[in-house]
């Protein structure tokens, strides 16, 4: 993004339109920085190009955290910042979320992982909040650890929406519907240590 202004959808999707306020270049100081996924990184690839990833590397080291949903940890893995980590990512688009970086240890069985200061989550659901930003899965877990899990304001969220978030990092149903894990023992064993 080389200036501030209407972001579009690529004319994959019918979404609103989002006004940033900042580019890439001329963004403020972040705490937290989200990378979303969903078909806009194909369509960035196709084009060459590497602003997102570039971004991610620029800042990374001044980050308290680095989160990314579903696809979006395909962004993380092509700018570095996964060498030698933990993540995991959507399972409908995992064969080519994994080849986006070296060395970077995927996890089909898990739902979200936290790896240091980087969290990445799966699916939709598990990347997906009521602000259509961040998982509500890994949003209810990450916002538990950032503010404590007795905040009255992320307990009057989840009981607004009527939402029992899943809780369980290490287990991602739908790595088994979408064949990330190829055989069950290799989905059940990697539970033991997705978060350890």
């Amino acid at each position: 993004m080389n200036e501030a202004g209407p972001i579009e959808d690529f004319g994959y999707m019918v979404h609103p339109t989002i006004m940033a306020t900042h580019s890439f270049g001329n963004a403020p100081a972040l705490d937290v920085l989200l990378v979303p996924g969903g078909i806009g990184n194909v369509a960035l690839e196709q084009a060459n190009n590497t602003s997102v990833e570039d971004f991610i590397r620029q800042r990374y080291p001044k980050l308290d955290y680095l989160v990314s949903v579903c696809t979006g940890a395909g962004s993380l893995a092509k700018a570095g910042v996964l060498e030698g980590r933990r993540a995991t990512s959507n399972k409908g688009a995992w064969d080519w979320v994994t080849k986006q970086g070296t060395n970077v240890t995927w996890v089909p069985s898990a739902r979200w992982v936290v790896d240091g200061n980087i969290w990445t989550s799966s699916g939709v659901s598990a990347g997906t909040s009521p602000a259509m930003a961040l998982g509500i899965d890994m949003a209810y877990t990450f916002l538990s650890h950032v503010y404590g899990a007795d905040d009255q304001a992320l307990i009057n969220t989840m009981n607004g929406i009527e939402y029992a978030p899943h809780l369980d990092a290490h287990w991602d149903p739908f790595s088994v519907v979408h064949k990330a894990c190829l055989r069950f023992l290799e989905c059940w064993s990697g539970r033991a240590w997705a978060n350890n």
